[in-house]
């Protein structure tokens, strides 16, 4: 069970009574004297605090993706927000939220992050705020705001259940920070082989492929990263995993985690008393293939758990020492080129819907006066843990060429997390920018840019960060 209940350590250990004579005797005098008031600093150790939340809407609120209007009609699992709070005995702490939504926007982690800070005093480095990319989860605040029909009723329902989110956050993030207890950090790692790139193969033709026993193509990450928390007892108390993939085995409409909602539920039914923690590595251009059944989307949580399980019973797992470094920071990354008034309202016109309903919102702000800034501030994060156990934070659907690309540069235990912070759009390696397509080309206006495209330099700017946050973390 997740305790709610402040761990206050107690200093120092008992002393033998046995003296030895001469000076070795003086010598533990001493040492036991400094101990016993304080002045010898004791070994660190890390600590380590949990918390959970249901986020399973009461009210009608859509689901999000796909852009329709989706009501759900029932809920095969309840959705999850979950924290993680680590404390490395050195006057270091971080937050790590893991959540069953489909995309949390900048103007609602922003007021969690400026509200923690306020209660809490944690810093923005010191919290990454992810999200599975679920898409049978609810709308939340202006995330793919153009994507569905404006009705009055549905926005104050959105409006309403994200400001209840706020506050939950905040709560989650409180209760961890108060759950803080000795704990043992381990690293290890699985294999889960269902994430198909959908760039390279058609959705159609991959049951054809598979059963014929023809290799898939395109770059894939199939590696199951996986940090366990163990409490001072030995008990399991956390397990937090990732995988990179899309969340669409589904489109129905059903409140569910999708394949990670079912991978934690197994994982938690295999390990009682456990909290299961998921996070979207860098899945924006990775699908679960084939798809669109239950059984199949219960098929790739089983395949995720077992990758899971793989890697909890590789004896031993590697031990993670106390230690934290934190480094942020928002990298401007620029547009191709900013829409203009005749750019937009020749989009008004467009045979797309959500072209159509982004065009008039941003006429409505340039006729409001609006300027458009060039740039958009795009979050990165940089977490070592321990001496060489580093997590890279990203904003938005990062394509898989991200993670392959860092892991390449920092090595096998670095732990790229996509979908943090800031749903933000499709982000493109320079690779994926330059063969256009759905990742790569101009559909920005999906996510409300005022723009159609990113600038080419895309990978550039966001790499030129993650090496510089990188070094400062391991000085």
């Amino acid at each position: 069970m997740i305790s709610t209940d402040r761990f206050l350590a107690t200093p120092g250990s008992p002393v033998s009574r046995t003296r030895p004579s001469g000076p070795l005797s003086l010598a533990l005098t001493i040492a036991c004297t400094l101990l016993l008031t304080g002045s010898a600093p004791l070994e660190a150790a890390w600590k380590a605090g949990l918390a959970k939340a249901v986020l399973t809407p009461k009210t009608d609120v859509w689901l999000a993706g796909y852009g329709s209007r989706r009501v759900a009609t029932e809920t095969l699992h309840e959705l999850w927000m979950k924290a993680l709070a680590l404390d490395d005995g050195k006057g270091h702490r971080v937050v790590l939220i893991t959540s069953d939504f489909q995309g949390v926007p900048k103007g609602m982690s922003d007021r969690v992050f400026q509200q923690v800070k306020k209660k809490f005093e944690l810093d923005r480095h010191q919290i990454m705020f992810t999200f599975s990319h679920n898409h049978c989860g609810p709308r939340l605040g202006e995330d793919l705001i153009d994507y569905y029909p404006v009705e009055e009723a549905q926005e104050e329902l959105v409006r309403k259940y994200t400001d209840r989110m706020v506050t939950r956050s905040v709560e989650l993030i409180g209760r961890a920070l108060a759950d803080l207890k000795p704990a043992t950090i381990h690293t290890g790692q699985g294999r889960a082989t269902f994430g198909v790139n959908r760039r390279n193969n058609r959705e159609a033709d991959v049951p054809a492929l598979l059963a014929a026993g023809k290799p898939l193509v395109g770059p894939v990450d199939h590696t199951v990263p996986v940090m366990t928390v163990t409490g001072k007892n030995g008990s399991l108390r956390a397990i937090l995993f990732g995988y990179a993939c899309h969340p669409t085995t589904l489109s129905f409409t059903k409140w569910c985690g999708d394949y990670p909602g079912y991978a934690q539920v197994e994982i938690e039914k295999n390990h009682p008393g456990a909290l299961a923690m998921f996070v979207n590595t860098c899945g924006g251009d990775q699908n679960p293939l084939p798809r669109r059944k239950l059984e199949l989307c219960k098929k790739y949580g089983h395949m995720l758990a077992v990758g899971v399980e793989e890697a909890l019973k590789k004896q031993p797992l590697r031990p993670v020492t106390p230690g934290l470094k934190t480094a942020f920071e928002y990298v401007p990354l620029a547009y191709q080129k900013l829409v203009d008034r005749e750019m937009l309202t020749k989009a008004q016109k467009s045979n797309n819907r959500i072209e159509r309903r982004w065009a008039g919102r941003l006429l409505g702000k340039l006729d409001n006066g609006a300027k458009f800034s060039p740039t958009y501030p795009y979050p990165v994060h940089a977490w070592r843990l321990g001496k060489d156990t580093l997590m890279i934070g990203m904003g938005a659907e990062t394509v898989v060429d991200f993670a392959l690309r860092f892991k390449n540069e920092f090595g096998p235990r670095t732990w790229v997390c996509g979908y943090a912070d800031d749903m933000i759009s499709y982000i493109p390696s320079r690779r994926v920018w330059e063969e256009g397509g759905y990742e790569g080309g101009a559909r920005l206006y999906e996510y409300g840019r005022p723009a159609y495209r990113w600038a080419g330099d895309v990978e550039k700017r966001i790499a030129t960060s993650v090496h510089k946050l990188v070094k400062q973390v391991s000085k």
